[in-house]
């Protein structure tokens, strides 16, 4: 593939955002100049910006084309292409598909066996039918008795690039007020309110029988295989220095500030969601992302369960908070890379992948800067 050239673009450096021109090619990124060029054939931006592809650590959108509906089932291929499509026109270049293992509820995606899934995605891939580039990142529901059972097919996975640890027994963590969990799960999850109740019953069993055993199992498999570890929901300082001592990098979705600042003490990276920021506040009733970005206590944004959202939060933490845009597209791209070490990726520098999206802001009725994904290039090809 031959070189190609970008000028009067609006280059989303490490520290600061400058005019100028970039050269990249299938092998990465091969010069970077200040101000516009006249060289015949170089592709105008018309100053919009050129970033780094997003890096998307944590979403449950595949999962939710997988299962439209509760108890509604998609076809795998179809499902992925949709979802890949999905994530790319969100300017995201890198996707850890996020698959949760462990659930008694046959219903349910995450109580059934993901190797055709996991078929698909290397056949896809076998046939350059992908646009973003894909890894995994498995999610274990310790209390459930099958979630190591149904982690068999990720175990050794060369895709997998990150394992979070999960407990949703109601009245702890995410579900501290069960009223939050009973309308998950039977709105999201079609429950009827015996099923809750009946499984509500249950939780704390299974939680004594289970949550402990599978914890040292998913801990211990991470430790030889060098897989990046996450707690998830951490509500208090003390969960989260159970996850350092378990030897996590991440802190996924911290619900509490005490929380996030013990992150921050023990050197962990903290994740808050997208959809946190667009909406103003957690849905949740936890504690609210820009807060922790106004304090220094958020480190990557993820589109948790909508992948528009990254982009949009990145624009909106600068405007709320008046914080240096760079610094916020640094959590959706060189920061998340950090966390996972992606380093040949998520910076625009001489060398690295030329993973590159061309973005154009515009702003709304009420003049919120809504994002506008132009472009976008994985490994030097135009993909959207």
């Amino acid at each position: 593939m031959s070189a190609t050239l970008i000028t009067n673009a609006r280059l989303v450096l490490d520290n600061e955002i400058l005019l100028g021109t970039l050269g990249f090619d299938a092998t990465g990124i091969t010069s970077i100049d200040t101000g516009r060029t006249s060289v015949p054939g170089a592709r105008d931006l018309e100053g919009d910006l050129l970033a780094p592809g997003l890096i998307e650590l944590h979403t449950d959108n595949l999962e939710r084309h997988l299962m439209p509906r509760p108890k509604v089932s998609w076809a795998e291929v179809p499902a992925l292409l949709a979802h890949d499509a999905e994530v790319a026109c969100a300017g995201i270049t890198t996707v850890l598909d996020a698959l949760g293992v462990g659930e008694t509820d046959s219903d349910s995606v995450r109580g059934s066996a993901w190797d055709t899934l996991l078929s698909s995605l290397q056949h896809c891939s076998e046939q350059d039918a992908l646009r973003a580039e894909h890894f995994l990142h498995v999610r274990c529901e310790l209390p459930a008795p099958n979630t190591v059972e149904l982690f068999e097919p990720f175990r050794g996975h060369p895709r997998l690039r990150l394992v979070s640890l999960m407990d949703h027994t109601p009245g702890q963590r995410q579900w501290e007020n069960v009223e939050h969990a009973r309308i998950y799960y039977t709105g999201k999850k079609g429950w009827s309110a015996a099923k809750y109740e009946a499984r509500v019953a249950d939780a704390l069993e299974m939680q004594r029988r289970y949550a402990e055993p599978h914890r040292q199992h998913f801990v211990d498999y991470c430790r030889r295989q060098d897989i990046a570890l996450a707690s998830h929901d951490d509500t208090t300082a003390e969960h989260v220095q159970e996850a350092y001592r378990d030897g996590a990098v991440i802190c996924e979705f911290p619900t509490t500030r005490p929380a996030a600042q013990a992150a921050r003490d023990l050197g962990l990276a903290t994740v808050l969601g997208g959809p946190n920021v667009v909406r103003g506040g957690s849905h949740s009733g936890n504690v609210a992302a820009a807060e922790l970005a106004r304090d220094g206590l958020l480190d990557i944004l993820s589109s948790d369960y909508v992948p528009g959202s990254l982009i949009s939060a990145v624009f909106g933490l600068h405007q709320e908070l008046d914080l240096p845009l760079a610094q916020c597209f640094a959590m959706v791209t060189r920061q998340p890379a950090d966390a996972l070490g992606l380093n040949d990726r998520g910076r625009l520098a001489v060398g690295l992948r030329a993973d590159l999206v061309r973005i154009r802001p515009l702003l709304d009725a009420a003049s919120r800067v809504q994002p506008l994904v132009r472009t976008l290039w994985r490994q030097g090809r135009q993909v959207a």
